[in-house]
């Protein structure tokens, strides 16, 4: 894993929680589009992820590809509201950071989520752990927490 495949993931990553906006936003089929990206980005399917999503203060952890997809749109637990179908007009990667190992990667930095309709900003501090499944690079563990402005 290098510089170039961890800023091609983030950028995967970013486009994917974009795109589950955009599904909604279009009336399609969001749901699928969600689980196309869990599948795509993390590892629920490869090994134990834990994730800390942005924001969660009753179901804190997310740790199974279940509520990890309630957090993304809205599903089953009652304090989510859909982050990815805010919806997001775009998400910048500020001041990244790596640690870059041959399997087991680390990379920390801010987004900054530009809503699609009017409001604020909003910027969030992020640490993925990074590994590698079949050639594709999948998050072992997130944890992100909002920045105040």
């Amino acid at each position: 894993m290098n510089n170039n495949d961890v800023i091609n993931f983030l950028n995967s990553w970013k486009d994917g929680v974009i795109g589950i906006g955009n599904k909604f936003i279009e009336d399609a089929n969001y749901i699928d589009e969600a689980k196309l990206f869990l599948d795509r980005h993390y590892a629920f399917d490869n090994a134990k992820v834990l994730f800390k999503p942005t924001f969660t203060k009753e179901v804190i952890f997310r740790n199974d590809k279940e509520s990890a997809l309630s957090y993304f749109i809205n599903g089953d637990i009652a304090e989510d509201n859909g982050f990815a179908i805010k919806p997001w007009k775009s998400i910048d990667a500020l001041d990244i950071n790596f640690m870059l190992e041959e399997k087991v990667s680390v990379v920390m930095g801010v987004l900054n989520l530009k809503p699609f309709h009017k409001g604020l900003d909003t910027k969030i501090a992020f640490t993925f752990v990074l590994d590698t499944f079949n050639g594709d690079i999948k998050i072992k563990a997130h944890h992100s927490s909002p920045i105040s402005n």
